[in-house]
């Protein structure tokens, strides 16, 4: 087929190698423009485009799509078959939708209609779900309201991450894309049941809370790392950034959530303790518990807190 391909993070690099290893004619990649990135803030052009170049593909990144109508024309003028979208990172206006034979259809990181919205992976994971997966959807108007084409669900378990749920979900992605232009399946309406919305995150969603339970604070910690990762504050204020845990729900004790419990960096929480297997501090690179005691100890009584003015109020 002649087709469109529209993308911008690492999660759409595998549907765009699934769809040109399959043989389709991919006639324009869209991505968001090059972006200061580094120490340098040099122009860093996003992976799809990066992959979009390597595999010899024309590449157009405009800055807007709305009110836009020189780019609908362009986009329209390449008579495609199918655009398929995946985290392109822009609002599609209907002209747009419109302009392809079969429409634009949209790899979605959940199992729709849990989890419309721009954080669907962190959402399952931060929500305890049990599984996860892609549907691949018809757009239309609406946030991610389109009919359904083809689905498929992974499980999640005490040890998926955000990190490893990406994966998983950007591979399963480009495969599916390949199926349903084979197989072109009927469209099948979302059920109007069991909507949620997986909102934009911010780094206060990282903040954790040492009154919630050790299975809570697990949940956050593999939901938002790497992005937008979590932290705890250090009495004198020092961001600890807090890459990897285990939880202990069923660990007794009765010290002050956030309390040091043992050498082994055991912090009590709400109910159960958290034993801290990755941290970081500002300026450094994230390391293992084992090293960072090295450089750092925390003796037990040690406090760490989730407010700057809880750390500073009397005990």
């Amino acid at each position: 087929m002649r087709l469109i391909f529209m993308g911008t993070p690492d999660f759409a690099v595998p549907a765009l190698h699934a769809l040109h290893a399959a043989g389709h004619e991919i006639v324009a990649v869209y991505s968001q423009p090059p972006r200061p990135a580094g120490r340098g803030k040099a122009l860093r052009a996003s992976p799809v485009q990066q992959a979009a170049e390597a595999l010899g593909l024309p590449v157009r990144h405009p800055e807007k799509l709305r009110k836009n109508e020189e780019e609908w024309a362009a986009f329209a003028a390449l008579e495609a078959d199918a655009a398929i979208v995946a985290a392109y990172g822009l609002i599609l206006p209907q002209v747009m939708l419109d302009a392809p034979r079969l429409g634009c259809l949209n790899i979605h990181a959940s199992l729709l209609p849990r989890w419309r919205g721009a954080s669907p992976i962190q959402s399952s994971i931060l929500a305890g779900d049990t599984e996860s997966g892609v549907t691949i959807m018809q757009m239309e108007a609406g946030l991610d309201t389109g009919p359904m084409l083809l689905r498929e669900a992974v499980p999640i378990t005490a040890k998926t991450t955000a990190t490893s749920l990406h994966d998983a979900l950007s591979a399963m992605g480009g495969q599916l894309a390949v199926r349903v232009l084979a197989e072109r399946p009927a469209p099948t309406p979302q059920p109007e049941n069991g909507v949620t919305y997986a909102p934009m995150l911010t780094r206060e969603d990282g903040r954790l809370d040492w009154s919630q339970s050790a299975t809570a604070l697990d949940l956050r910690i593999r939901a938002l790392t790497p992005w937008p990762g979590t932290f705890t504050l250090q009495a004198d204020g020092t961001v600890l950034k807090i890459g990897a845990a285990i939880p202990l729900p069923d660990h007794t004790h009765n010290a002050s959530p956030g309390t040091v419990l043992d050498e082994n960096l055991t912090i009590a929480c709400g109910t159960g303790a958290l034993r801290l297997t990755r941290l970081q501090k500002p300026g450094r690179g994230m390391m293992e518990a084992d090293a960072f005691l090295r450089g750092q100890p925390m003796p037990v009584g040690t406090r760490l807190y989730h407010t700057a003015s809880a750390a500073s109020a009397p005990e």
